[in-house]
């Protein structure tokens, strides 16, 4: 490696520091006229399919949107919205279905926490499997 002249600017990546947290301007809120309510993943089945906590307490296997399929990666734990299928019929024995039509990032939960916006029984803590 050569060594660097006096004028000589090192050249290589920046670093930067901490990234700032986002300000939250806007909040996606469920619609509860078409039937959306909060919900949280709590296993991964794959193939674009997951169990979930729905807030009126019901076990749903949820499908990831088509719109969102690709864009958006969802973990377990994630608190997200879903839309439960009307159409279905239930079969005693199987999880009713869902569709996962949005996922709240972090500084989004938070701002929602704060508001208590949030049912209680969705809290990671108390959601039983």
């Amino acid at each position: 490696m050569p060594k660097m002249k006096k004028n000589q600017v090192k050249r290589g990546r920046k670093t930067y520091g901490p990234n700032p947290q986002p300000e939250v301007k806007r909040v996606k809120m469920p619609y509860r006229r078409n039937g959306e309510m909060f919900a949280r993943v709590t296993d991964i089945y794959g193939q674009e399919r997951m169990g979930v906590y729905c807030e009126d307490g019901k076990h749903r296997l949820g499908r990831i949107r088509g719109k969102i399929k690709k864009r958006v990666w969802i973990r377990k734990g994630d608190l997200v919205v879903i839309n439960p299928w009307e159409f279905e019929t239930v079969v005693k024995g199987q999880k009713e279905k869902c569709e996962i039509s949005w996922r709240y990032l972090k500084h989004e939960i938070s701002w929602l926490e704060r508001r208590n916006l949030v049912p209680e029984n969705l809290d990671l803590n108390n959601i039983l499997l």
